[in-house]
C-alpha cells in the first residue's frame, strides 16, 4: 500500500466533490462484475458503506476513541487480523500505517525506535478486544509501538498477528530526523498481549518492503510479498515451527517457464494455467543495500507487481499483485503448496481487464465459503473504492462500497464466520459487517 502524500492531501478535500457525483448519478460503476454475488448495493442513509440487501454493519472504533491504556485510537488504520481468545472473547490486531510526522494517539512511554533525543515513533498496533457473541468493546489498547508504516501482515495457527512494516529506512537516514535503528522488519504480537509487547524484529525473514505474510499451517511455512513494481514472493522456512525468532531460512519462488508474472509485456501469463514452483535460498537477508529483490531476480526468482495482500485458503494460498496485468488494474495469484507430495503450484487466478471490474486490489481475505473478498485502494483523484468478491470459479463481483474518500483495509472473518471486519483508512474506522452469507 505505498502511501503518497499528495494524493492523501488531495483527497481529504474532495469528499464534497464525490458526494455531489454519487447523489447526481455522474458515477456508474459495476460494468462486467457479475451477479454471483449477493445482488445490488443498497444506499448507506449514514454515508459510510453501502451493502446488498440482509448485510448490515456496526462502527466499532474510530479515529480519536478514548482507548484503556489512556490513549486515543491513531490514524490510518491498515492491516488488520481476527484471532480467538479464551472466555469468549476476540481480539483484532490492527496496524496503523503511521510515519515519523504522525500523529501516535497519545504520549508512548517505549517502542522499537524513536527519533534521536525524540518522541518513540508513532508506527505500530492496537489491539481491540470484543465479546465474541455481541461484539461489546471490552478493551482496546496499544500493543506495538516504535516502528514504520505497518501496513499489513498475517494471523498465525498458534495465535498471533505478523505485522510488517513497509518502509526501509535505515538509522541515521533522514537528516535532523535520525533514526536509531534499521527499519524494514516484521513483529509478532500475541493476540492474548495486555499491552505493548517487546518489539524484536525477526530479521532472518528479510529486511524489505514487507507487505503482508500467511502461514500455512500444516508446515508453519510462512510467505511474504513486497510491495514494490520489481517484487518477488518470499517464503521463510523456521528452524521450529511457530517460533519465528529463533530464526530459519527465507527463499524466493521460481518459475522457470514464467520469470515474468506481471503480463506488462509478453509473453503473457494465463489465467488458469497452473506452473511448477521452485525456490532458491536468499543469503544476506537483513539487505542493508534493500537490494533483495533484485539479487532475488537474478537468481531467476519470477518478478510480480506489487505483491499486496496475501491469504491461506484450506489448502491454497491466495495472493494480491496491485498493479499486475495487460490492463494494470490487478490480479489475483493462487500458490498451492506441495506439502511434501510434488512441487508446489502456482497460477493466475483473475486478471481485471477494466478498472469497473477491478480497480488496483489490496488487502484480501479467503471466507468460510472459499469466496475472497479484495479490499480496493484506487489510485484516481476521487476515488470510488469498493469490497470486491471473486468466487471460487473466478467470478467478480461488488460486495461493498466505502462512501469514505479513503482506502479500504485489514479485511478479516470472525472464527466463527458471522462478521466480517474492515477499516476504513483515515479517518480510521473499524466496521464489522454481517448478513447472510453464501455457503
Amino acid at each position: 500500500m505505498t502511501t503518497q502524500m499528495q494524493r492523501r492531501q488531495f483527497l481529504s478535500t474532495t469528499a464534497t466533490a464525490f458526494g455531489a457525483l454519487t447523489l447526481s448519478g455522474c458515477m456508474t460503476r459495476g460494468a462486467d462484475l457479475t451477479d454471483a454475488g449477493y445482488g445490488p448495493l443498497v444506499h448507506d442513509p449514514n454515508g459510510l458503506l453501502d451493502l446488498p440487501e440482509g448485510f448490515s454493519y456496526r462502527l466499532l472504533s474510530s479515529l480519536g476513541d478514548a482507548m484503556s491504556d489512556g490513549g486515543t485510537v491513531p490514524n490510518k488504520a491498515d492491516g488488520m487480523g481476527c484471532l480467538p481468545l479464551p472466555g469468549g472473547e476476540i481480539a483484532l490486531v490492527r496496524n496503523h500505517e503511521l510515519k515519523q510526522a504522525d500523529e501516535p494517539g497519545g504520549a508512548i512511554a517505549d517502542g522499537y525506535d524513536r527519533i534521536a533525543g525524540g518522541a518513540v515513533l508513532p508506527g505500530g498496533t492496537t489491539t481491540l478486544v470484543l465479546d465474541a457473541a455481541t461484539l461489546e468493546k471490552k478493551r482496546e489498547y496499544r500493543s506495538l509501538a516504535g516502528t514504520i508504516r505497518n501496513c499489513s501482515g498475517g494471523v498465525t495457527p498458534w495465535g498471533s498477528w505478523l505485522t510488517c512494516e513497509e518502509h526501509v529506512t535505515k538509522a541515521d537516514d533522514i537528516g535532523p530526523e535520525k533514526l536509531g535503528r534499521d527499519h524494514g522488519w516484521v513483529f509478532e504480537i500475541p493476540a492474548d498481549a495486555e499491552g505493548q509487547v517487546d518489539p524484536v524484529p525477526l530479521k532472518a525473514m528479510g529486511r524489505f518492503n514487507h507487505e503482508a505474510a500467511c502461514v500455512d499451517p500444516e508446515t508453519g511455512i510462512v510467505y511474504l510479498t513486497e510491495d514494490r513494481d520489481d517484487s518477488v514472493l518470499y517464503r521463510f522456512i523456521p528452524k521450529v515451527c511457530g517460533k519465528l525468532a529463533e530464526g530459519g531460512r527465507l527463499e524466493a519462488m521460481v518459475i522457470d517457464a514464467m520469470p515474468d508474472t506481471r503480463n506488462h509485456d509478453a509473453p503473457l501469463m494465463p489465467v488458469g494455467k497452473s506452473y511448477p514452483v521452485r525456490w532458491i535460498a536468499l543469503d544476506d537477508v537483513e539487505a542493508p543495500e534493500d537490494d533483495l529483490r533484485e539479487r532475488a531476480a537474478a537468481q531467476g526468482a519470477s518478478i510480480i507487481a506489487r505483491g499486496e495482500g496475501i491469504h491461506m485458503g484450506p489448502d491454497e494460498l491466495y495472493v494480491c499483485s496491485t498493479s499486475g496485468g495487460a490492463a494494470k488494474y490487478g490480479q489475483v495469484f493462487k500458490l498451492v503448496p506441495g506439502r511434501g507430495a510434488g512441487p508446489d503450484r502456482f497460477e493466475l487466478f483473475f486478471e481485471s481487464e477494466n478498472a469497473a471490474q477491478f480497480n488496483y486490489g489490496d488487502n484480501l481475505t479467503v471466507g468460510p465459503n472459499g469466496h475472497l473478498i479484495v479490499c480496493e485502494d484506487q489510485y484516481t483523484p476521487i476515488v470510488d473504492n469498493r469490497l470486491i468478491g471473486i468466487t471460487p470459479a473466478g467470478e467478480p463481483y461488488a460486495f461493498g462500497r466505502l462512501r469514505m474518500q479513503t482506502e479500504l483495509a485489514g479485511g478479516c472473518f470472525s472464527p466463527d464466520g458471522k462478521w466480517f471486519f474492515v477499516n476504513a483508512y483515515a479517518p480510521t474506522r473499524t466496521i464489522a459487517i454481517t448478513g447472510p452469507w453464501k455457503v
